[in-house]
């Protein structure tokens, strides 16, 4: 099945609201309905972040990933963290999350970034596949404090 990448459109929206909320219930952090169309409206914004969506044969959206770019002080360039990535259950193994990631990655070598990060749980075993794949292992170990 051809996977096509492309960027967010209004017209994806009832598409994109249930890859989001799956991507959430994974990770069992619910958001309100007015995070969710806040974060729609900021999306659809020119800024950061940005969304790019999978689509099979068909036109289909089978899944988003989310970027943004950032500074740092360790270099001049920005860094690029890719914070949200889902695809459809039903549309794993299709090759659509290796083409969003490596679309991201062409977004950030066209931005001049210096590095594209992601993280994900100890649990997410089937993800870890394809990031072990596309990306190195770092040792370090988030820490945070809610607000």
């Amino acid at each position: 099945m051809p996977i096509t990448i492309r960027p967010l459109h209004e017209a994806d929206y009832d598409r994109w609201e249930i890859l989001w909320h799956g991507y959430l219930t994974f990770y069992g952090h619910p958001v309100t309905d007015e995070q969710t169309r806040g974060l729609w409206t900021r999306l659809l914004s020119e800024g950061d972040p940005h969304c790019l969506v999978a689509c099979d044969g068909t036109g289909n959206v089978i899944g988003i990933v989310h970027y943004l770019f950032h500074k740092t002080t360790w270099n001049e360039r920005d860094k690029c963290y890719l914070q949200d990535l889902f695809v459809d259950p039903a549309a794993r193994t299709t090759g659509a999350g290796r083409a969003l990631i490596e679309t991201v990655y062409e977004k950030a070598a066209e931005a001049d970034a210096s590095e594209i990060y992601w993280m994900t749980q100890q649990f997410n075993s089937v993800a870890r596949v394809l990031y072990d794949r596309v990306g190195e292992l770092t040792p370090f170990i988030k820490y945070r404090k809610m607000l």
